[in-house]
């Protein structure tokens, strides 16, 4: 673990600032085609035709030439240039950032997440977790992480409901890596009757998870998630780590905009999780405490109150997490985070 330096976080602030504004304020010029005419008995008729993630080309028609759509279509015109500046502004950002040593993500993770941000699918309430949101979280915090943020892994969770209102959107993220031409392929489940929750690319060991909160009685099977257009596996205590999700982004070429869980809460519960994970997966679980214990470091020199409120609203809210990570806390190996964990939860 290595400190990011001064310049390197303020310029990652900036980012951060650039692409929310970018994702708040997206307007016609941000739509990604072209307006095409025909003139039908001397009158022209419009079009837009566009590349839709996870739907291919399409061509839709707008109809006959009118002064709103003749407006609509000068605005889209006249709002490219200050687009396209807004996009090599962000990507000259990002090259500063690849050059300080930030995290960035690999070539073939940011083809996926970028596809899936573009899709809408971090903006209908998706979630990225598991070792990418740690690659993300390194940023956020300023340090640089070494092996620990080495995976193949791109795990994204999501609640079956979203509880904010948004419009009404879906997406379709099976035909969205289908349209990446990587390989992806579902991964049977062992019931061959149910959905799949992964996808992998055939050949490699890339693979995207999709996960949500284990809810009633039936905690094992796929559950669908109908805005996404998929199933996802549940899982036990993620309610817990996905319910404040802080927006960030990931580095690559350029910034995809991602949501990531609270760095606290993201520690704590890498070590619940450890702690029951089976022996088969020891290596797993070695991990999940790494990379628990490097979070927790730096949030204890740096931000101490969120380790405090992290704790507390799984005391509040989350017993099962709460009552699991004094056991758990147990097993550190450094003492000073051991007891102050111990010292919290009684």
């Amino acid at each position: 673990m290595q400190a990011l330096s001064v310049q390197a976080q303020t310029i990652f602030a900036e980012l951060v600032e650039r692409v929310a504004a970018r994702e708040s304020g997206r307007s016609i010029a941000h739509l990604s085609g072209f307006f095409s005419t025909k003139i039908v008995r001397d009158s022209p008729y419009w079009y837009f035709k566009a590349s839709i993630p996870g739907r291919g080309q399409h061509e839709h028609y707008l109809g006959k030439e009118t002064p709103a759509l003749r407006r609509l279509i000068d605005a889209h015109r006249d709002g490219r240039p200050a687009k396209e500046l807004e996009e090599r502004d962000i990507a000259r950002l990002c090259a500063m950032l690849r050059a300080a040593g930030a995290n960035c993500l690999d070539v073939a993770a940011a083809r996926v997440l970028g596809a899936l941000a573009d899709s809408g699918l971090f903006r209908m309430g998706g979630v990225l977790v598991g070792t990418y949101a740690f690659l993300v979280l390194g940023n956020v915090l300023g340090v640089r992480w070494g092996a620990l943020a080495r995976t193949e892994d791109i795990d994204i969770a999501a609640a079956t409901r979203l509880t904010v209102a948004v419009p009404p959107l879906e997406t379709n993220v099976s035909s969205i890596l289908e349209d990446l031409a990587m390989g992806f392929l579902p991964v049977p489940g062992l019931d061959p009757r149910e959905s799949s929750t992964s996808y992998k690319v055939r050949g490699k060991d890339l693979r995207v998870d999709f996960l949500t909160p284990a809810k009633g009685k039936v905690r094992n099977k796929p559950v669908a998630i109908p805005r996404f257009g998929i199933s996802a596996a549940p899982l036990e205590m993620l309610d817990y780590l996905i319910e404040a999700p802080v927006a960030s982004v990931a580095i690559n070429g350029g910034a995809t905009y991602v949501n990531v869980p609270d760095s606290a809460r993201f520690a704590i519960h890498k070590l619940v999780i450890a702690d029951r994970r089976p022996l088969a997966q020891n290596s797993k679980a070695v991990k999940d405490r790494e990379q628990a214990i490097s979070l927790l470091d730096q949030l204890e020199l740096d931000r101490p109150g969120d380790i405090d409120q992290a704790i507390d609203r799984a005391r509040q809210k989350f017993p099962v997490v709460f009552n699991c990570l004094a056991k758990s806390a147990r097993k550190l190996s450094v003492s000073t985070l051991r007891d102050r964990i111990l010292t919290a939860v009684q």
